[in-house]
């Protein structure tokens, strides 16, 4: 199977062409160890006015977004929660995409905008990982006229259902690593602040994402707890719902897993099943089962990382069924831990 194909698939799983743009944030309040998390409701915002559809490129399936965009290297973790119950929602499509240091998007060519028709630099996806977790690496944005410096995320569940917002960083860190990179970002401190910002005016305390030195000493890190409608589990999209006529495929277990996992399939329909493995860039790493024949019925996939040579990272598993009535795909996702971990 090809890298485009799997990417398709992903694509459609993921989200459908009919989105729901009005659908309300939230963003999770933490509180006290000792207390449940309080999920606080937020408006969504505009996804202008630069969106690009990501489902047309294929490559755009990646965590690390720079291409060869200069800047302060930042590392974007999103935690994507269901307000129901403030739990992870694991396997939904995160989308980011944001200006550069010098306040350009990539992919237009306008007034504002000039030259940037055709490029494709700071824009991806990933899908969420056990913990309801995304990491993308980029830079730290600039900023342009009228909008403070700030950086764009849809969340997709369904073909029924996606949330989009946009976060922002505390002002006088930002304008401190501007200050600190003035070769970079040569247009100085952002002049706006979140009052004079015509997105952030309203509020910005469940947007506002940390910014603070990486560990490794490698530029900045940045965090996000972002709550979605749901109870931790992914609405269900008109090609889900046929697929669900031919297979169920469970979420494995234990996950995350050092040694051993097993992933739980259903088979309604008896099929012909593959089943592949893909780390976050795109890149097929094992192939778990290849046209085997599977009756219907219960069936347990096993998965040992030492077999296949696979390291401590998340990937995506992906079950294709071949019978009669078509080809039919769904995947998930799963985190292996390093043995040290």
């Amino acid at each position: 199977m090809q890298r485009k194909d799997f990417l398709k698939t992903l694509g459609a799983t993921g989200v459908g062409m009919s989105v729901n743009w009005t659908e309300p944030f939230a963003n999770l309040k933490l509180v006290d160890d000792d207390t449940p998390p309080s999920c606080v409701l937020i408006p969504s915002e505009t996804a202008g006015p630069f969106p690009l559809d990501l489902t047309e490129n294929n490559f755009f399936f990646r965590q690390d977004v720079r291409e060869d965009e200069e800047g302060v290297p930042l590392k974007v973790k999103m935690k994507i929660l269901g307000d129901d119950n403030c739990g992870p929602m694991p396997n939904v499509r995160v989308n980011i995409w944001h200006c550069s240091k010098d306040g350009l998007y990539s992919g237009y060519n306008t007034g504002g905008n000039p030259g940037q028709s055709g490029e494709t630099y700071l824009r991806g996806y990933q899908y969420a990982d056990a913990n309801g977790e995304v990491e993308f690496t980029t830079i730290l944005p600039g900023w342009y006229n009228g909008r403070i410096c700030h950086i764009h995320f849809q969340v997709y569940v369904s073909s029924t259902y996606a949330a989009i917002s946009q976060l922002t960083f505390p002002i006088d860190t930002k304008n401190d690593i501007y200050a600190a990179n003035s070769d970079l970002y040569t247009k100085g401190d952002d002049p706006l602040n979140f009052n004079t910002d015509n997105i952030f005016s309203d509020g910005v305390e469940f947007q506002l994402a940390t910014l603070t030195p990486a560990e490794d000493g490698e530029g900045y890190e940045s965090y996000l707890e972002v709550t979605i409608q749901g109870t931790g589990t992914t609405a269900t999209s008109n090609i889900e719902k046929e697929t669900a006529k031919v297979m169920k495929l469970g979420q494995n277990y234990p996950n995350p897993y050092i040694d051993q996992t097993t992933i739980p399939l259903t088979m309604v329909q008896s099929s012909y099943v593959s089943v592949n493995l893909w780390d976050l860039s795109g890149k097929m790493v094992a192939t778990l089962m290849n046209e085997e024949y599977l009756s219907s019925g219960e069936h347990a996939i096993q998965v040992n990382p030492s077999t296949y040579d696979i390291s401590g990272a998340s990937y995506v598993y992906e079950v294709i069924a071949r019978n009669s009535n078509g080809i039919f795909k769904t995947s998930k996702m799963m985190t292996v831990m390093n043995g040290n971990n």
